[in-house]
């Protein structure tokens, strides 16, 4: 999808919930929700020609494997932390999305520790 498709899907779909939040307010977050869902499995359709470019970078460039690796899933989870605390926070529940902003932080900077040791290593053997 393109877009000006996919902003179409969420202009109309905030035009409906604010007409619903009158009527009943959970109609509105529901669609919302399901709003944020369609256009997020949309981003994922993009992720192919992603994952070929970096695979290409990968042979042009031979970095080991587990740095890429580690850094698509650091993409990921700063994606998918972002989805739910957005979710969060638009159903009234901002600490809970404020939490799960946090939990993801955490989360990256515990899987990226191994990168920076191994960097620190690498310019401390040429150092000595």
């Amino acid at each position: 999808m393109t877009i000006i498709a996919i902003s179409a899907v969420g202009i109309t779909a905030v035009m409906l919930a604010v007409q619903m939040k009158g009527l009943k307010g959970e109609y509105g977050v529901y669609l919302a929700a399901a709003a944020v869902c369609f256009v997020f499995f949309c981003g994922i359709t993009k992720l192919e020609a992603i994952l070929d470019a970096i695979r290409r970078i990968q042979e042009m460039i031979h970095i080991n494997q587990i740095y890429l690796t580690t850094l698509l899933k650091i993409t990921g989870i700063t994606y998918i932390a972002e989805f739910a605390a957005g979710i969060c926070k638009d159903a009234g529940y901002a600490s809970i999305g404020n939490q799960i902003e946090i939990f993801g932080k955490l989360s990256i900077l515990a899987m990226s520790t191994p990168i920076m040791l191994a960097l620190l290593e690498s310019l401390q053997g040429l150092m000595a």
